[in-house]
């Protein structure tokens, strides 16, 4: 091993092709103190078995953007480094044996239009022009993307790490990393077995080490190795070497020809978990015992889609360690725990893919500060700590690696690791037949089946057997009441002599407002980005209940402790556990609420806005006038040891107002009904207020002024390029979800950023952003002048345009 420095700007842990992604784009972006530690060899973790796998379609656009750039970046390395790499970009088919898959395969091609990917629709005879071997019998269609490819993982990963030499990086291997050193809440260095090296900034790029290194610095990072089978035949005569890689969901198969030989691989709808109690010591270039029972049933549906492989015989049978996350999406960022300690690793099999996108998106963080554009989809901060559990690990991990080839159904959800967060009315809800949901390990009421049943999904990309049920309820809220769990909502307080200020600064909306007032906010970014989407009560004259979702929980309350100064008289505490919160919403909500309290409930004492504690039966409550549905209603914040006596009191009192519970899918039509924005799908850390149509919430004017302010005066001042508005499909039999393209005039100029049937309006609905193209900004007049069209699944629906919500526009009913 080569001797180590004393110090380097940034400390990379782990040369797989990740790592060394991430150093190449270092010193790209002129970071050259940049030192690699490597435990082994370069490689030696998952990335020399990986099958080469190079798509570009994601989930998202902008996962799709590093899929494009690593595709990008993998055509002229070889150019640039002199060393091989193996790239070719062959294609790709995706086959389809149901009309199910099929759809799936269409929507995701109308998403490829979206994200500028050449992507076309075969017919099964017309995939077999395209692979020779495939037997065609029950397939329904293929997709095919061109531009797809698939490189030599050793090679490519040496020729990213010449390249990081050749910029500066210093590249050391043998040297494990034994310890991270810390100070004041930020990385200071590393220990290893050769010594310590100071650093400013820590990368964790330790693969399926990831998990443990993180331990090391007090960062959760959950992930689990899985195992991940794959074969080798024997020589195929006649196999053309510029095969496309063949996908075929259904049988759970991939296939690469490679060398003349097809390399068969899988991820079977049930994995094994592997090093449970930890990665051996020694592990390097780890193969592991083949299991051919296992994979048995999965080699003969690989034969039925590939006959060929029936008189084919077996050259290697493969198993090898991938690491896997709890959602399959990798973990990228700087960790929430600790400042200057990064991370990218648990790729769930796509690490080849990904690399180069991840590894540029990273050094630009590391760079800048901040992300380059929106990354929620890999943020490490969407996990909940307890995700780094070993147990929940373990079992998710059994169904976590078949999800990639899985159905990717609307509103799936897991089945494995569930329970593991619940609200203190969990139990009565499964009474009342809620289906239950998870969002960051907390269960919560989707949807209530009809009395005596066992409300399960019944997944489809049409109207899924739940949609009668969220109708009723969402007509209930519309016409009576309505009571929703929304125990999950992540809470804070801020309280200090200095709380205001500290607020005052990262809000962008004026919350120095009397006590008991609600005020909507944005934090924004120095770019006038969205960072969150928030309320803010004043519960006295040095203390704010913030209220946002569960999903950012992790990410929300990190923002909100940086942003406080070190000098600051304020401390943030997190109280999501300490409160359950019941939504009771509808235009009887209020004649009900005066069943059960003596407080004045009338317009002009409890406006709305208004938020004030108050007795509800036994208990003191927060009752909070506010609304994500449109209605008349009150969010009712109640200590959690007293949850289950109000619940009770208000379920009884409410039989005589024809009061409904209610779950999330119905929340869901009922607030895109009034087009309210949904932090993660309509407004993200790249959009800006102005863009998202939340203009109202800015207070221009205010005393102190906010971040991001003079960046959104800039935006104001030279117009803006793109534009949220409300879309309603023409026809009430096709359904949005997100990513459906939007057509203007038969020109390309956006997406659905989400969507949702809209059980009043009678038709499904979706908000997405208009972008227009050329010097000119977007206006009202532009947006409304055009004819659109939603394309879903390859087929352009009409639709109707709005910058005004499609339900109560002025916002009445809430007032009331």
């Amino acid at each position: 091993m080569q001797s180590l420095p004393s110090h380097a700007g940034v400390v990379i842990i782990g040369g797989g092709i990740v790592g060394c992604s991430v150093a190449y784009h270092l010193v790209k972006r002129g970071v050259s103190d940049v030192l690699l530690l490597e435990r082994r060899q370069l490689t030696c973790g998952t990335t020399w078995h990986a099958a080469g796998l190079v798509g570009q379609l994601r989930a998202t656009h902008n996962l799709t953007r590093l899929a494009q750039y690593t595709t990008q970046l993998y055509e002229g390395l070889e150019r640039e480094t002199g060393q091989a790499t193996g790239f070719r970009q062959v294609g790709s088919v995706a086959v389809a044996a149901s009309a199910a898959r099929f759809e799936e395969l269409k929507r995701g091609a109308s998403m490829a239009r979206v994200f500028g990917l050449e992507v076309q629709l075969l017919s099964p005879h017309a995939a077999r022009e395209r692979w020779p071997l495939l037997a065609i019998d029950d397939l329904v269609g293929a997709v095919y993307l061109p531009k797809d490819g698939r490189t030599n993982p050793v090679d490519t990963t040496q020729a990213l790490a010449r390249g990081a030499r050749r910029g500066g990086a210093r590249i050391v291997e043998g040297a494990k990393v034994t310890g991270i050193r810390t100070s004041g809440g930020r990385v200071t260095g590393v220990a290893t077995e050769a010594g310590e090296v100071r650093a400013d900034v820590v990368v964790n790029c330790a693969g399926m080490w990831g998990r443990e290194v993180g331990a090391l610095a007090g960062v959760s990072v959950p992930l689990h190795a899985a195992e991940h089978f794959y074969i080798v035949t024997e020589p195929i005569a006649g196999l053309p070497a510029d095969l496309p890689i063949l996908r075929d969901a259904d049988a759970c198969s991939y296939f690469k020809e490679d060398t003349g030989k097809l390399l068969v691989g899988w991820f079977e709808p049930r994995a094994k978990p592997w090093a449970e109690d930890g990665i051996p010591e020694g592990s390097a270039f780890e193969q592991l015992p083949p299991d051919l029972a296992h994979i048995e049933p999965l080699f003969a549906g690989a034969m039925r889609r590939v006959p060929a492989l029936e008189s084919t015989g077996v050259q290697v049978f493969f198993n090898g360690p991938e690491s896997f996350t709890p959602d399959d999406r990798y973990l990228l960022g700087e960790a929430p725990e600790l400042k200057g300690f990064y991370v990218a690793a648990g790729f769930n099999s796509i690490g080849i893919q990904s690399a180069g996108g991840a590894g540029k998106v990273l050094a630009d963080w590391i760079v800048d500060g901040h992300a380059p554009f929106d990354l929620w989809d890999v943020d490490i901060r969407r996990c909940a700590p307890f995700q780094r559990n070993r147990r929940y690990l373990r079992d998710r991990t059994v169904e976590a690696l078949g999800l990639l080839y899985a159905m990717h159904w609307p509103y799936r959800q897991p089945q494995s690791a569930r329970g593991v967060r619940k609200s203190a009315l969990h139990d009565r809800l499964a009474a009342a037949g809620a289906c239950f949901g998870e969002v960051a390990g907390y269960e919560r009421a989707n949807w209530f089946g009809a009395p005596g049943s066992s409300p399960r999904y019944e997944y489809s990309y049409g109207r899924q057997n739940w949609f009668d049920a969220c109708a009723a309820e969402h007509r209930a809220v519309r016409e009576r009441v309505g009571l929703f769990d929304q125990s999950s909502f992540a809470k804070f307080v801020l309280k200090g002599r200095d709380a205001a200020a500290v607020l005052g600064r990262i809000c962008a909306n004026d919350i120095d407002v009397p006590v008991g007032r609600i005020v909507y906010t944005q934090w924004l970014n120095e770019r006038g980005g969205i960072e969150a989407d928030v309320t803010v009560t004043r519960e006295a004259e040095d203390s704010f209940l913030i209220v946002s979702g569960c999903a950012t929980q992790t990410r929300d309350f990190n923002y909100l402790c940086r942003a406080i100064p070190p000098d600051a008289a304020a401390v943030a505490v997190d109280v999501s556990a300490a409160y359950a919160v019941l939504g009771l919403m509808g235009p009887e909500s209020r004649a009900l609420l005066r069943e059960l309290t003596d407080a004045d409930l009338g317009t002009a004492a409890f406006p709305f806005g208004t938020s004030r504690v108050i007795d509800l039966g036994y208990a003191r409550v927060r009752a909070s006038r506010i609304t994500y549905v449109g209605e008349l209603g009150y969010e009712l914040y109640i200590a959690t040891e007293f949850a289950q006596g109000v619940y009770d009191a208000l379920v009884a009192a409410g039989s005589a107002f024809g009061l409904k519970l209610a779950g999330y899918h119905a929340l869901n039509s009922l607030r895109i009904e009034k087009a309210y924005r949904h932090w993660g799908h309509d407004i993200t850390d790249e959009d800006t207020p102005l863009e998202a149509g939340l203009g109202f919430a800015l207070a221009w004017d205010k005393p102190q002024r906010f971040l991001g302010r003079e960046a959104l005066l800039r935006q104001r001042r030279d117009g803006l390029r793109r534009r949220l508005a409300g879309f309603a499909l023409e026809t009430p039999e096709r359904l949005l979800y997100h990513n459906e393209p939007i057509w203007r005039d038969g020109v390309l100029v956006g997406k659905i950023s989400s969507g949702m049937f809209g059980h009043t309006l009678g038709v499904a609905l979706g908000l997405g952003y208009l972008e227009r193209a050329g010097d000119e900004p977007i206006t009202a007049e532009w947006i409304g002048s055009g004819r659109y069209e939603i394309e879903v699944a390859a087929e352009r629906v009409p639709a109707r345009v709005s910058l005004r919500p499609f339900y109560d526009p002025a916002g009445e009913r809430v007032k009331c």
